[in-house]
């Protein structure tokens, strides 16, 4: 069943920083002992006006949802690979009701709509199969200590716009 969501450019939607922030922390940084702080640092070059880094929110109104970033690195293990997909997270309530796919593709759309021609992303191998099913390429498995799957996906095989009849994007207003 879906649910109803819209997604936001962050930049548009400040008031879910600490919450984005708080649930990457949560997910990634704070089992090998990083302060929320780190990532809150990090997340913040997501409000600036360059085009890469960005992230994204899922929300229903005030309740936040889910997120995903486009940056430009995620993998130490493959500092040559740009930009990446990453950081997706949704709400357990909200799983398997289309807002993760909805976030990949919006962020994949957007990264590749600034003129990349290829985008990467990396997800631990249970996870694998919801990537394959996005559209998503396996390239390369068992990737560094946490045995990561990359995956990439290029604009020439970019899955047309599929309606998400329960989304709405708000789309970030140019900066003059």
């Amino acid at each position: 069943m879906s649910l109803p969501f819209t997604i936001s450019d962050l930049r548009q939607r400040p008031e879910f920083f600490d919450t984005v922030a708080d649930r990457i922390w949560q997910a990634w940084w704070k089992a090998d002992g990083h302060p929320p702080d780190y990532i809150s640092d990090r997340l913040r070059e997501n409000l600036s006006e360059s085009p890469i880094p960005f992230a994204l929110v899922a929300h229903d109104g005030a309740a936040f949802l889910g997120t995903a970033s486009v940056i430009a690195s995620d993998l130490a293990e493959r500092p040559q690979l740009t930009p990446w997909v990453a950081a997706v997270w949704v709400e357990p309530h909200a799983r398997q009701r289309g807002v993760g796919g909805a976030l990949v593709d919006h962020a994949t759309r957007d990264c590749l709509a600034l003129g990349v021609s290829r985008a990467y992303l990396c997800a631990r191998p249970p996870h694998s199969a919801f990537y394959e099913g996005l559209g998503w390429t396996l390239i390369e498995r068992d990737v560094g200590p946490r045995h990561l799957s990359v995956f990439t996906r290029d604009s020439s095989s970019s899955r047309p716009d599929q309606p998400f009849a329960a989304m709405k994007i708000d789309r970030p207003k140019p900066v003059r």
